[in-house]
């Protein structure tokens, strides 16, 4: 099993808990973007620099992750490229993206793309809060148990 992630807008909060959590059980993350980033040194911990461009590390995560592999990203293309992969995809504020709920996500990141390029102000996405992290937190403990009690 693997944990992959979408580094380039991941909170730094976030990283801290994935090195952490890690660390603790030994699985393999790698931070993939398209800016260097500090890693804690560790064997289990890489990080993978991709070309410039916005769907660089999307496109690297897309083609290395494989069934059962854990993505982390904010990015709901990404959600869903992986997902129909057979990965699962969770997303920095705690929420796992399912079959169920991406359809829905990308129709709306759709529609809201459609308002920016028409013009329309939307803003952008709200700094992460405690309750979110927290969430993040709770939600990754379940996935990195489930795997460690299926001897994974």
């Amino acid at each position: 099993m693997h944990i992959w992630v979408d580094a380039d807008s991941c909170p730094v909060a976030i990283r801290n808990i994935l090195f952490k959590a890690a660390k603790r059980t030994g699985f393999a993350l790698t931070l993939v973007a398209n800016r260097p980033l500090r890693v804690p040194k560790d064997d289990n911990i890489l990080f993978l620099l991709v070309s410039a461009g916005s769907d660089a590390a999307d496109l690297k995560i897309t083609e290395l992750a494989i069934p059962e592999d854990l993505v982390i990203t904010a990015d709901i293309p990404l959600a869903a490229n992986v997902i129909q992969k057979g990965c699962l995809a969770l997303n920095p504020n705690g929420n796992l993206f399912s079959d169920d709920t991406i359809r829905a996500r990308l129709s709306m990141r759709n529609f809201m793309e459609t308002l920016r390029a028409s013009g329309i102000k939307t803003g952008g996405p709200k700094a992460i809060s405690q309750s979110s992290i927290k969430n993040f937190a709770d939600q990754l403990d379940k996935i990195l148990t489930k795997w460690l009690a299926n001897g994974i």
